[in-house]
């Protein structure tokens, strides 16, 4: 019977696991593959849980300058003793009883009203380190998609390239076949036989090759989407589909990059001057942590400035130590007032904090601006990459079309006697190896692109 309520229970359960996760479709697009990577990554969890903590922070500096209540309650036994008073009119005053128990309630309100701008200044450098916790989740989303687009075209090449070896492998059998046939008729002497047979081999270890490199590549694309390493899909994609011939000048740059006012470039090697790099999320980051770091320098010189704060209470106690003669009895009291601190001396305390705080700044300051040099640099060593793998694919394909080409040629000689099967084997190897140049060149404009993306900020 309990096998059989087991039963029920996970066919029941089953649906609603199923429709938890959404399986993996057997073609997956570059779009699919980054909006995957993207809700799995447990890089970019960590980050949005720092960001929430950076939004904690900000919610408790909001509130610093609110009141603050507080309840109190208490109970105090005492050692017993002699009860004082004096004689009036025949009968006993006792001013002051033997009451052992003490019982007592507060209600405490304190509300700092003036604190010289730390308050404010400590909310404002807190939003602003919430704000780069964003930039930072960003930033880490961007370099996830560019991780996983490279993943994506490495499996894409690696697939081609199986296709590529495929193909030149049956050429070459369909090659072994005639030699073997020639042979066979009395035409071609044994080593001919042997010479082809050694190129299939060779081959075959190419393509095993190529199939190891696609499943390793597969697997690194499944392992960033989030789902098992052996996984088994195919991507929907493939290296020629997009124009390739796009200029640099398409993109949106709108933005300048800073660069050293005491450099001088040719014109020809200057960077573009017009590229978005304050849209960059890294960069952001670092601009709101100078601003955070501004805002700390005035929280901590608001230290030499005097803090105002309202106090009050309400005290409900037995005995109340505030009304005299004091009686075993519950009594109330109140009391409200005003406290003024000021900091005559702190041994420089103050001074160093500020010092302390005003380097980090300078630091920020610095950093920010050996970013914006760098980026500067990559945007430019981007637009090179990109135009050199645009260029590589030009000469890749006339160096594929040659190849082809030449190996009609010799076929065609071979096929009427004029030339030898070391001819044609050297020709089908110059031709694979064309084509997978061609490969690896479509693969690297991809890239290319996408580290350009990535570098410009979108």
């Amino acid at each position: 019977m309990r096998d059989i309520v087991l039963f029920i229970l996970l066919v029941l359960a089953a649906p609603a696991a199923a429709a938890a996760q959404t399986p993996l479709p057997a073609r997956v697009t570059l779009e699919e593959a980054i909006a995957r990577a993207t809700a799995n990554s447990h890089r970019l969890g960590e980050l949005r849980a720092r960001q929430a903590v950076a939004g904690s922070v900000l919610d408790q500096r909001r509130v610093a300058d609110l009141p603050i209540v507080s309840a109190q309650a208490g109970y105090q036994r005492t050692n017993h003793v002699d009860p004082y008073g004096f004689v009036q009119n025949g009968r006993l005053q006792v001013l002051y009883p033997d009451v052992p128990d003490n019982w007592r309630a507060r209600l405490d309100m304190q509300w700092p009203i003036y604190t010289g701008g730390r308050a404010q200044a400590l909310e404002r450098a807190a939003a602003a380190e919430r704000d780069a916790s964003g930039k930072d989740l960003e930033s880490a989303r961007a370099d996830l998609r560019l991780e996983t687009t490279r993943a994506f075209w490495a499996l894409v090449t690696a697939a081609e390239s199986v296709s590529v070896v495929g193909e030149s492998v049956k050429r070459i059998e369909g090659q072994l076949a005639d030699v073997r046939a020639r042979f066979d008729a009395g035409f071609l002497p044994p080593n001919e036989v042997l010479t082809v047979d050694s190129r299939v081999s060779q081959q075959r270890t190419l393509l095993i090759q190529a199939v190891n490199l696609r499943d390793g590549a597969r697997a690194e694309l499944a392992r960033l989407m989030g789902v098992p390493v052996d996984t088994s899909f195919e991507v929907d994609a493939s290296l020629g589909d997009a124009n390739l011939t796009q200029t640099v000048e398409t993109l949106n740059l709108t933005q300048p990059v800073p660069s050293s006012p005491n450099v001088t470039q040719p014109a020809e090697t200057r960077p573009n001057q017009t590229q978005p790099v304050s849209v960059r999320a890294d960069r952001q980051a670092l601009a709101l942590r100078v601003e955070a770091a501004d805002k700390r320098i005035a929280a901590a010189a608001a230290e030499n400035k005097p803090s105002i704060a309202v106090i009050a209470g309400y005290d409900y106690a037995r005995p109340n130590p505030r009304i005299f003669p004091r009686t075993d009895a519950w009594d109330d009291s109140w009391d409200l007032g005003v406290n003024v601190t000021f900091t005559l001396w702190n041994g420089g305390r103050t001074a160093a904090q500020v010092a302390e705080a005003r380097h980090q700044a300078d630091a920020a300051r610095e950093r920010l601006a050996e970013a914006d040099s760098q980026i500067a640099l990559e945007i430019r060593q981007r637009q090179l990459d990109l135009d050199s793998a645009r260029a590589q694919v030009d000469t890749a394909g006339a160096a594929v079309r040659s190849a082809t080409e030449a190996r009609r040629v010799v076929a065609e000689r071979f096929n009427a006697g004029v030339a030898t099967s070391t001819d044609l084997l050297d020709a089908q190897v110059d031709q694979l190896q064309a084509e997978l140049e061609r490969t690896r060149a479509l693969a690297n404009v991809r890239l290319a692109q996408a580290r350009l993306d990535r570098a410009v900020g979108h």
